[in-house]
């Protein structure tokens, strides 16, 4: 069911009589039935009320182009080659991926964005879940001719950009976790996923994925395994609207992509540090079946961990290592 027929007609969260939407739609009332039972099926909540109608409780903002095209800065517009807004997908990373294995049309500042992820994915290999029309799941693609070298320190900085977008919308101050955490008094907000194509060591393409949680729905709320939160919750129940967090991303992230091989991680150290939620905490790295304890000592000029262990201090690279503090 595309969202340009039912979806749209009940995001206002008013109700609207069977008989007015069977008539919007051209269809029969059974029609309209079987297309709200879809809704619910896509953990959109409908209320039914006789003589009323049905609604969207507290209605929902769909992706709209040009809402967000209208939120972004002169000079950033500029940087955005192509906003690609889909309604369902298996990741918006994959799709960007897609895009880019395709030859054509997936150069610098192709973004990608979803209503909805059926097989969304964080690092490790760990789902995402990605309810319809609640959370952010955008994916911006960049090009860089010296290879992954170039890239180090990336995610961190993507963390930072993320950070100060949300600030510049009114919510509190968050905090990082190493490598790739956003988190809010030691709850789970958002992440950053990077994946690369192309020439590890020449030219390659990089898809920087972000997810954020914005309004979750308790039940999709059921299939996260760790304390996490939303930006309904952190700004009292009144997050900012979907595309004006999309817009104000991509102020933030398509500068940092475009200036990164030029400048690197450097720049972006003192901020990502002074927002380390366990700067000089002892932790326990683990990979795989393999755990190493130490004290986090902050981050280097490269993005690498910082790791006081009776043998010194180590440096730490990113990959498919979790960060967790010591019992």
């Amino acid at each position: 069911m595309p969202k340009t027929t039912l979806v749209p007609m009940l995001a206002d969260g008013e109700f609207h009589s069977g008989q007015d939407l069977a008539a919007a739609l051209g269809v029969s009332r059974t029609a309209v039935w079987k297309q709200l039972n879809r809704l619910q099926e896509l953990g959109l909540a409908v209320e039914s009320v006789k003589g009323r109608g049905y609604r969207i409780p507290g209605g929902v903002e769909l992706l709209d182009e040009v809402s967000i095209r209208a939120g972004l800065d002169v000079p950033v517009a500029g940087l955005l080659r192509e906003l690609q807004l889909l309604e369902i997908v298996d990741s918006t990373n994959a799709e960007a991926l897609r895009r880019v294995a395709a030859g054509a049309g997936a150069g610098p500042g192709l973004v990608c964005s979803a209503e909805q992820q059926t097989a969304g994915r964080g690092r490790r290999g760990r789902a995402w879940v990605s309810p319809y029309a609640r959370n952010i799941y955008l994916s911006l693609v960049w090009e860089y001719q010296e290879g992954a070298a170039a890239l180090e320190g990336l995610s961190l900085a993507v963390g930072v950009a993320v950070t100060r977008a949300l600030a510049h919308l009114g919510l509190p101050p968050l905090q990082l976790k190493w490598p790739n955490d956003l988190l809010f008094a030691g709850a789970k907000l958002g992440g950053v996923l990077l994946e690369m194509a192309g020439d590890a060591a020449g030219r390659c393409q990089v898809v920087v994925g972000v997810g954020i949680n914005v309004t979750m729905p308790p039940a999709a709320a059921q299939a996260i395994d760790q304390d996490w939160t939303d930006l309904a919750t952190i700004a009292g129940g009144r997050a900012p609207g979907r595309n004006a967090v999309v817009a104000r991303l991509l102020n933030e992230l398509l500068p940092l992509a475009a200036s990164f091989a030029r400048t690197g991680f450097a720049p972006w150290r003192e901020a990502w540090m002074a927002l380390d939620a366990f700067a000089d905490v002892p932790v326990v790295l683990h990979s795989g079946e393999q755990r190493q304890a130490g004290i986090a000592r902050g981050v280097d000029d490269r993005g690498a961990l910082q790791l006081e262990t009776t043998l010194g201090v180590r440096s730490i690279y990113g990959g498919e290592i979790s960060l967790r503090a010591a019992s």
